[in-house]
C-alpha cells in the first residue's frame, strides 16, 4: 500500500522570545527557529502541533498543500 503524504505546515517566528519562559524558548529552538520572520516547514503531526500550541502567541502557522 502507498503511504499517505503527511501534511506540511510553515511556521514563522513573528515575535521575539526574549524575556519569555525558558521552556518556550527551548521549544522555539527545537522547531529550528532562530530569528524573527524566519520560517521552517515541518510535518503537521501531533508532536509539532503540541509545540506550536504552547508558543502560539509567538508564531504564525500556515498549511501547505
Amino acid at each position: 500500500m502507498a503511504k499517505k503524504k503527511a501534511k506540511q505546515i510553515r511556521i514563522t517566528l513573528t515575535r521575539s522570545p526574549i524575556g519569555r519562559k525558558p521552556k518556550h524558548r527551548a521549544t522555539i529552538e527545537a522547531l529550528g527557529l532562530r530569528r524573527i520572520n524566519q520560517s521552517v516547514v515541518r510535518p503537521a503531526d501531533d508532536s509539532v502541533m503540541g509545540m506550536i500550541r504552547s508558543i502560539d502567541y509567538l508564531v504564525s502557522v500556515e498549511e501547505l498543500s
